[in-house]
């Protein structure tokens, strides 16, 4: 079969311009209902900025990359960023928009300049300072710099971690999984994996405390700009915005933050197998692993599942995507020249990674939308615009004692006050602490949980060590010794899924009424929990009892799971007489829940 496929790709003049798995993707087509924005174009940039109401500038001049090959074709700059602004160090210092606050306020991010050029070159200085003016302007002048490179750990430092933690994962045989059983919560804390998740969601809520309760301006950044900066930024306008909540909002966040925001992903990924390993990172999958944090604490909030993220995590290393294959737009676009010069009508056709229906058909993408998400309808959202108002002019009180001038030329007459006001909030660095939170983000926490919990708005999670958990159904799927059988969470989401076809069969039959009536519901017994279907035919199919790991493993009713302990492991973990009785009740499949 695999041979007569190749023969028949190879003969096939059609096919050529196609890539091999991806010939017969015309044939399962899903419908979106809502398009993932590229930000490829100057509308996509446009429609974003016009829906958070954000008063910058869209720059367009660098359409060629004739400004920077480090920046993306569009982005937006605040207003007052001049175009003679653009050109000077490459693109590096210059604030990028990310996101716009309801109360005037936006987030920024930029790669800062190099410390010794900031010591060395008056220029260098100069233009930083009229940088952080210009993001200043934005909103009552005020404005919060951090330096992510100080505060969170390195490139290299994420690799090191991640190598120590998936190396738990890496199980041969049953023996090997009951020795690391032993110490397996130890090993994984002192790894280190877990407390960079805690950082990250640690610092993404101190933006968005900037942002949402000091109603200033916040400008991140890092040496590149586009490793931590992109992880911190998308957590931030997650918890701020239920919009990336949503399937497509979260698609066009990462296109806007990630791709168009030039994270290395060809070498973060190491895609070519290079030697070089010090580009190597494991930052996307860092960001998906905050995200995960949000999705267990407030599932109803997101449109997706964990599902989803796995999925997304597995086509992150497949190098057959566009959106995970090269380090930037200009890398992009040059490739692809390059492939094909003379010959546009044979240009290099990549899939993006959200065509999901090029890997997986109608029926396997339903698994990635959450039952239990529902949209907000159209009174809520009257609602909502109504009290905007009220709420944003009193959040529009400056936060400090530093007022407006009503003469023209404020930043004339008013520069020496405010370069003295932005030196020292630079300086003052956000609290650094080991406990899992400070004490003014906790108490602001504190005064959040306070308010009635509403699922599309704001949303922070908690950070203390019980609340962060292990990505089971990704590190753990292929590990027949952990799944629960019959049960765990996939039994659960079946049963909510039968109930919501339940529903969704009394509305069609309500609503043909006195008319055709709508598909009948049947119950049909399988294995793990009963299911509705329509006609009568089981979906996971009669000879198929679930699994935790679900959909990625399953066990046929007719297999049999027996693990084993060896002996001297087992007089080695305690009492003899529980650990026997335990052994029995693991000889039982059924006692497996």
């Amino acid at each position: 079969m695999i041979f007569q496929g190749i023969t028949h790709h190879c003969l096939e003049p059609k096919s050529l311009r196609n890539l091999f798995a991806f010939s017969f993707c015309e044939q399962n087509k899903m419908k979106r209902q809502q398009r993932t924005m590229m930000f490829e174009s100057l509308d996509d940039w446009a429609q974003d900025m016009g829906r958070l109401r954000g008063a910058c500038r869209l720059v367009a001049e660098n359409a060629e990359f004739d400004l920077s090959p480090n920046l993306p074709q569009f982005f937006i700059v605040p207003s007052n960023v001049s175009e003679a602004d653009l050109n000077p160090f490459q693109g590096h210092g210059l604030p990028m928009w990310c996101w716009s606050h309801h109360s005037g306020c936006a987030l920024f991010k930029t790669s800062s300049l190099p410390v010794t050029l900031l010591q060395e070159d008056p220029a260098a200085q100069a233009y930083m300072e009229k940088m952080l003016t210009a993001v200043a302007h934005n909103y009552l002048f005020s404005v919060k710099t951090e330096d992510l490179s100080d505060t969170l750990p390195s490139v290299p430092d994420l690799q090191l971690a991640y190598n120590k933690f998936k190396h738990f994962f890496l199980i041969e045989n049953t023996t090997d999984f009951w020795v690391s059983d032993v110490k397996w919560l130890s090993s994984l804390d002192s790894c280190g994996w877990l407390d960079i998740i805690r950082q990250c969601l640690q610092k993404a809520m101190e933006v968005v405390e900037c942002l949402e309760k000091e109603n200033a301006n916040v400008l991140i950044m890092e040496e590149g700009g586009s490793d931590l900066c992109c992880v911190i930024s998308s957590l931030a306008q997650l918890m701020l915005d239920p919009f990336y909540r949503t399937l497509p909002g979260f698609q066009s966040l990462i296109q806007k933050e990630w791709v168009a925001g030039g994270h290395r992903f060809l070498d973060r990924c190491n895609q070519l197998h290079l030697k070089d390993k010090e580009k190597v990172s494991p930052v996307f999958l860092l960001f998906l692993e905050c995200v995960m944090v949000l999705v267990w604490q407030y599932g109803p909030s997101f449109q997706f599942t964990e599902t989803y993220l796995t999925v997304l995590s597995d086509s992150l290393h497949v190098p057959v995507f566009s959106t995970f294959l090269f380090n930037s737009q200009h890398h992009r676009h040059t490739f692809i020249q390059a492939e094909s010069p003379h010959a546009p009508c044979n240009v290099l056709r990549c899939p993006v990674a959200w065509d999901w229906s090029v890997q997986f058909d109608c029926k396997a993408q339903e698994l990635f939308i959450n039952p239990l998400y529902t949209e907000k309808n159209r009174m809520q959202r009257a609602s909502q615009r109504s009290q905007l108002h009220k709420h944003q002019r009193q959040l529009s009180l400056p936060s400090s004692g530093f007022k407006l001038s009503p003469k023209r030329g404020f930043f004339k007459d008013e520069a020496d006050s405010l370069k003295k006001i932005l030196r020292v909030k630079r300086l003052s660095r956000w609290m650094l602490s080991p406990d899992p939170t400070s004490s003014s983000s906790r108490e602001f926490y504190q005064a959040w949980q306070g308010r009635p919990l509403d699922y599309h708005g704001l949303i922070l999670p908690c950070v203390d060590g019980p609340w962060l958990r292990l990505w089971m159904q990704r590190y753990l799927r292929w590990v027949q010794e952990v799944q629960i059988f019959g049960g765990g969470l996939v039994t659960v989401l079946s049963q909510v899924y039968g109930l919501l076809e339940e529903v969704r069969g009394l509305r069609r039959e309500l609503d043909h009424r006195g008319g055709v009536p709508g598909a009948r519901l049947q119950r049909t017994r399988v294995s793990g929990g009963e299911t509705l279907t329509r006609g009568g035919t089981p979906t996971p199919g009669s000879l198929v009892r679930l699994s935790s790991s679900f959909p990625f493993s399953a066990l046929r009713s007719n297999s049999s799971y027996k693990p084993s302990i060896p002996n001297s492991q087992l007089h080695g973990l305690g009492p003899s007489g529980e650990l026997e009785e335990g052994a029995q009740d693991l000889d039982d499949p059924e006692s497996v829940v």
